[in-house]
């Protein structure tokens, strides 16, 4: 099992990249897929029409995210928590997933930088 941390800069306060982040209307716009997510504590989302399937474990408004995402039935839960800094061009936004099976580690990092992240900073506009 392997983690995995990357760092994004995004020009916008933390309130827009948590909105972004956790209403189903904004996820629908950067992901350009359907989803499913309700920002409650304890429920399942699921992005890119189930894609990426889990379960919401905790809110800090504006500031934390925190979801497990399911990788089958197998090993340890994968933690994805997702932290909003606040700096002086935005928000920067820090992504830590651990226990990514060592099998997928690239293939789904790699979507996990063109997709999630990439996503997102298409949303906001920038480069990335």
């Amino acid at each position: 099992m392997k983690n995995y941390k990357k760092y994004i800069p995004l020009p916008a306060p933390p309130e827009e990249v948590y909105l972004a982040l956790t209403k189903p209307q904004s996820i629908q716009l950067w992901t350009g897929a359907e989803v499913e997510f309700t920002e409650e504590a304890g429920t399942e989302f699921s992005f890119w029409d189930g894609d990426i399937v889990g379960k919401n474990i905790e809110f800090e408004p504006n500031k934390k995210i925190v979801q497990q995402w399911y990788f089958g039935d197998d090993g340890e839960p994968s933690i994805v928590t997702i932290k909003l800094h606040e700096d002086k061009k935005g928000t920067s936004l820090e992504f830590v997933q651990t226990n990514i099976p060592d099998e997928d580690y690239d293939d789904f990092t790699s979507g996990i930088e063109e997709y999630f992240l990439g996503g997102l900073a298409d949303f906001f506009e920038i480069e990335y």
